[in-house]
């Protein structure tokens, strides 16, 4: 179902709105791109943070990590002060 949208853009959103239409683009078709990009950017973000909350959560990964980071610092070359 199409929907009608009125907005009014402050100098900051017209500047971008402009940067959008660049390539051609109706102020609408420059929205709805805008938009649905917003929200895939907005998805992955939530995507991202809940693997990043399942795995802070395991305690085997995190303690593979550990390990890890242990044997790392043991391979990284001295300093001397």
């Amino acid at each position: 179902m199409a929907r009608s949208l009125h907005v009014r853009l402050d100098d900051a959103s017209a500047a971008a709105l402009d940067v959008v239409r660049a390539n051609g683009m109706t102020d609408s078709g420059a929205v709805r791109a805008a938009l649905r990009e917003a929200a895939a950017r907005r998805r992955a973000r939530a995507s991202i943070r809940e693997e990043v909350r399942r795995l802070a959560s395991d305690d085997a990964d995190r303690e593979e990590m550990r390990i890890v980071r242990q044997q790392m610092a043991e391979l990284a070359p001295r300093t001397s002060d």
